[in-house]
């Protein structure tokens, strides 16, 4: 099966809005459509998702910040779902490659990918496409405001 990428669209949001609850994030069509107009419009982010038989099979969230230590950017994958009906297909690496692809357009040093710890399976994933879990050289604090 040939897996497409493009950027997401507006009319994207309900099937967005399915893929957001299975990572565990519910959020209906309306809350989506207000979420992808900033996405949409940040000239450094980037919503990318792949068609399979006519559906959105997955979408990958990605953001490039400048660094003040490097003469350079860091892109972020902040989220990566795939239906679970695609998985298997080559439809996460496919994204994933298309995120690396942008970063690199983009001027990106390096792609940082966060996961939360009890998604074990996301991390052997990320292992297998060349992804080093750092989290014992640097830590990550996060704070409500």
């Amino acid at each position: 099966m040939a897996v497409s990428i493009r950027s997401a669209r507006a009319d994207d949001a309900p099937r967005v809005a399915v893929l957001l609850d299975r990572l565990g994030y519910p959020a209906d069509a309306a809350e989506v459509t207000a979420r992808l107009k900033d996405w949409l419009d940040d000239r450094h982010s980037r919503l990318l998702v792949t068609e399979m038989e006519g559906l959105v099979a997955g979408f990958a969230a990605l953001h490039a910040f400048p660094l003040i230590e490097h003469s350079a950017r860091r892109a972020r994958l902040v989220a990566l779902v795939v239906d679970d009906a695609f998985h298997g297909k080559g439809v996460g690496r496919t994204l994933v490659e298309a995120a690396e692809d942008q970063a690199r357009a983009w001027g990106c040093r390096d792609l940082e990918i966060t996961s939360s710890r009890h998604r074990t399976g996301a991390h052997a994933f990320y292992a297998r496409l060349g992804y080093t879990d750092t989290c014992e050289q640097a830590a990550r604090f996060l704070k409500p405001l």
